[in-house]
């Protein structure tokens, strides 16, 4: 379509919005034709059992979105976490491949493989494009959880549009699901992030977390986010990755951040999950606290490719620990990795000071 409209009526003022739009209503239309064509037919055949993956026995209000409705359906639990996620956020979320492949850390070019690979699967075992039963939902919730999270991150940057969108679907999921700590542990962490929206950009300039003007950070929204994160830790104490985020978030909202339980947080969160990023993340708090050499070494130890955080994070704990050449050389391959115009200009800053 865009193909179609756009060389004869202009770009939209916002493509990405467009598309997401776009193939947002497609899918929906997609659904409602599936759905007549399944009612139908079982006019036609009352006396057979449906034979499908899914039974379709949902009462309509049991997911009160059509998007959140959407999202659940495209998080087929026959395929890979990775490509549930993958192929919701190229249908639904309006994502590039290459946007989606840094997201997930790979090259574009993997990213395309695993795609393909899994509408191959599609194709072959026929899984249907159906909405799953009330008591499916739960096999679905890690990836729709991952789906949402990435919408929220895509937007966090510079578009608070898409940022709102993931907070709205996590309040939804929250009373859609209003046992699962997780769905509260992701709102608590999105909406603790988002409070500091107002800080965080400033007439164009990304100002980091430790230099934000706290008066900016909104309250109301800190507030909201760690009630959210007392009903998850109410729900179950044993804190799962949303979980420990959103308690890591809660406590960088204080005035006075306490850096050393940030980074032991962090430690629970990397034998968790594993992640590099994480620990680039645990590596950030350790410097904080005082400790940048051996932040350096955390950092040092990661083989996190061109991650254009891993390059920013070691050319500040260079510039630092008073190594201004390393500094530069850092910051300026941090510069051409830099994908918001707010974090270039920070970056440029930081070599104009060295």
């Amino acid at each position: 379509m865009a193909a179609e409209r756009w060389p004869r009526e202009g770009p939209p003022e916002h493509p990405v919005a467009w598309l997401v739009a776009t193939g947002r209503n497609r899918a929906i239309d997609r659904i409602r034709r599936e759905r007549t064509l399944q009612d139908k037919t079982r006019l036609l055949e009352a006396d057979r059992p449906t034979q499908t993956m899914d039974e379709l026995d949902l009462d309509d209000n049991t997911i009160p979105d059509e998007r959140l409705e959407l999202i659940f359906t495209c998080c087929h639990p026959a395929l890979a976490i990775e490509a549930q996620v993958a192929l919701t956020l190229r249908t639904l979320g309006g994502l590039t491949t290459g946007e989606i492949a840094r997201a997930f850390l790979l090259s574009e070019e993997t990213m395309k493989r695993r795609l393909s690979r899994a509408k191959r699967k599609i194709k072959t075992t026929a899984i249907p494009f159906a909405v799953p039963a009330d008591h499916r939902l739960p096999d679905r919730l890690a990836a729709v959880l991952a789906v949402v999270y990435l919408i929220f991150n895509q937007g966090y940057p510079d578009r608070g549009d898409l940022a709102v969108e993931a907070i709205r679907l996590g309040r939804l999921l929250a009373d859609l699901m209003a046992d699962e700590p997780e769905v509260y542990g992701l709102l608590a962490l999105m909406l603790l992030h988002d409070s500091r929206r107002q800080a965080r950009v400033v007439d164009g300039q990304l100002i980091p977390l430790a230099e934000q003007d706290r008066s900016r950070h909104d309250r109301a929204e800190v507030q909201q986010g760690r009630t959210a994160l007392e009903r998850a830790l109410a729900l179950r104490p044993a804190a799962g990755p949303y979980v420990l985020q959103a308690a890591i978030a809660s406590l960088q909202a204080d005035e006075e951040i306490d850096w050393d339980e940030v980074a032991l947080l962090y430690e629970r969160l990397e034998h968790l999950t594993g992640s590099p990023v994480v620990t680039l993340n645990r590596a950030v708090a350790i410097a904080e606290a005082g400790r940048p050499e051996r932040a350096l070494e955390l950092v040092d130890s990661l083989e996190l490719g061109d991650y254009r955080y891993l390059h920013s994070t070691r050319a500040e704990l260079l510039r630092r620990l008073g190594r201004p050449e390393e500094a530069q050389t850092a910051f300026e391959h941090a510069l051409r990795l830099a994908t918001t115009d707010a974090e270039r200009r920070l970056l440029a800053q930081r070599l104009a000071e060295l």
